[in-house]
């Protein structure tokens, strides 16, 4: 895997009673993403579409949490969601930037659900 990036974790955490992950990176930056955010930013073909501009408004999952975590290889882990979703691989590249760009992509996301008429309530 190229991580041409050279940014990795140094820690991951998982706390299901706050349902989030909490990742600390190399470069000293870290977040506590909630299990909600990262669900319906899975970097998944069911939610990111199969080409650009297809991606799936994920509505109802307020009350997500993580199930459980696999490592896969070096890169990446695989988040397996109470809601039974397991088929995102979120690099360690993709969980820096859903952590840098977290503030923009979830008032994005709280927009588009108002738009569409749709919760994040089950």
């Amino acid at each position: 895997m190229d991580n041409s990036s050279g940014i990795w974790p140094s820690n991951i955490r998982v706390r299901r009673a706050e349902k989030t992950l909490d990742i600390v990176f190399n470069d000293g930056k870290s977040f506590s993403l909630s299990a909600e955010y990262l669900r319906v930013e899975s970097p998944s073909a069911e939610v990111q579409g199969h080409g650009p501009g297809q991606k799936v408004l994920v509505a109802g999952r307020r009350h997500v949490g993580i199930a459980d975590l696999e490592i896969v290889g070096n890169y990446a882990i695989r988040i397996i969601f109470d809601d039974l979703h397991d088929t995102g691989i979120f690099s360690w590249r993709y969980l820096y930037q859903l952590g840098t760009e977290h503030n923009l992509r979830w008032a994005e996301f709280v927009s588009a659900l108002k738009e569409a008429g749709l919760s994040r309530d089950p």
